[in-house]
């Protein structure tokens, strides 16, 4: 368990050259759920719903704060994301305490994309007006199904009617929101997922993300499997999405996401595009460079110890620098998942090395038919996005490769 080294460590001479630093994001985890679903491995943490100790969480989110400072001092930030966990639980006061704490502290750009996660479970009237006036200007709701039977079966704490209640009043008050949309579901047909569909595209969301339904490690559904469609369904599922969004406007702009023009999600892309991001929190990761380095950090993942060490300036639990071997595939990993691809030059700015790295593996994607590739452009092709992990897989260094 440590707090950041003095800025100096970060700085000094490395093997890399960064020409410049990549945009900047923050994230803010906040642990805490009404129920733990059994398809969850995020670390969330089950709580009653006036339970979660908000002033001393927030004070330890503070002190994490302050002590990360030094390492991007300067560093405009361009977008908040509030994840979890379930944020939601935490009060409109709360947030805008968060949001205070972190205007005070940070050089946040003047549009600021400021996202938080919520539950419909935790929904109330007017609640989502009270946080679009603390500052929150996108909401992300995490509907997952229309179907009160599959949000049965998921373990979710809210039903169909609260989800309407929910995505109704976020359309109100925000003019960017995401409504999250699982398939896959146990028992789910493709008569059930054109229903889920239906339903989600007449609320008329500018954002909808999509994720499959998958078996994690460590998590209740990992020992009790529900029955789940096939392979061959579930692509024909996301291929029916796919469709269906884009007749409506919401195109896939990446692997999971579909948006109107001009609601995507800023975070996300950051991401994607290998940008940094600082992580504070319990259990949250960063990405950081520097001139001469990439290092990633790990929270302490157990909220009441992450509190506790962050008031003590140690909240990081893990820390280490991106081995100049391993860049290549950890850029890949993020750049694949958008269908438009990236620029070779941003691939050298991000990583500080030159694209010639790449030559073998993209030779060798496009000879499978993965990939498109000029002189300036990468990207996957229609084959290559739909065997994301394989395309990946490719950019591995040669001694992780099975």
């Amino acid at each position: 368990m440590s707090g950041p080294h003095d800025i100096a460590h970060y700085l000094r001479a490395g093997t890399l050259q960064l020409a410049a630093l990549p945009p900047l994001s923050l994230y803010v985890h906040l642990p805490w759920c009404i129920r733990k679903c059994p398809y969850c491995d995020f670390n969330s943490h089950e709580i009653a719903a006036d339970q979660a100790p908000q002033d001393d969480y927030l004070g330890a989110l503070t002190a994490d704060l302050d002590a990360a400072l030094p390492l991007i001092w300067g560093r405009t930030v361009h977008s908040v994301f509030i994840g979890g966990g379930t944020p939601s639980l935490f009060t409109p006061a709360a947030i805008d305490r968060l949001l205070a704490d972190l205007r005070a502290r940070l050089k946040l750009a003047p549009d600021c994309e400021i996202t938080l996660e919520a539950n419909p479970g935790t929904f109330e009237k007017d609640r989502f007006r009270a946080y679009r006036q603390a500052g929150v200007n996108r909401l992300s709701l995490g509907v997952q199904s229309f179907d009160d039977q599959a949000l049965r079966a998921l373990g979710r704490v809210h039903d169909r009617a609260q989800a309407l209640a929910a995505a109704q009043e976020a359309a109100q008050c925000f003019e960017t929101f995401n409504l999250d949309l699982m398939y896959g579901l146990p028992g789910q047909d493709m008569a059930g997922l054109d229903a889920d569909l239906q339903q989600a595209l007449a609320l008329q969301p500018p954002h909808l993300s999509i994720y499959h339904l998958t078996i994690e490690p460590n998590t209740y559904f990992a020992k009790f499997p529900p029955p789940l469609p096939d392979d061959d369904l579930a692509y024909a599922m996301l291929d029916r999405i796919t469709e269906r969004g884009a007749a409506v406007g919401l195109q896939r702009y990446e692997v999971s996401a579909y948006a109107r023009s001009g609601h995507r999600c800023w975070h996300n892309l950051n991401y994607w595009r290998f940008g940094d991001y600082l992580g504070i929190g319990a259990g949250a990761h960063s990405k950081l460079s520097f001139p001469h380095r990439v290092v990633r950090q790990v929270r302490v993942r157990e909220p009441r110890l992450y509190m506790e060490r962050s008031l003590q300036g140690q909240a990081i639990a893990q820390e280490q620098e991106v081995g100049r071997a391993d860049l290549p595939f950890e850029f890949m990993l993020n750049a694949l998942r958008l269908p438009e691809g990236f620029a070779l030059q941003d691939f050298t700015d991000r990583t500080g090395l030159p694209p010639s790295v790449l030559q073998g593996a993209v030779s060798q994607a496009q000879s499978s038919g993965l990939l498109h590739a000029d002189a300036t452009h990468i990207r996957p092709t229609e084959r290559g996005f739909d065997f994301l992990n394989d395309l990946q897989a490719l950019f591995l260094p040669p001694s992780s490769r099975p």
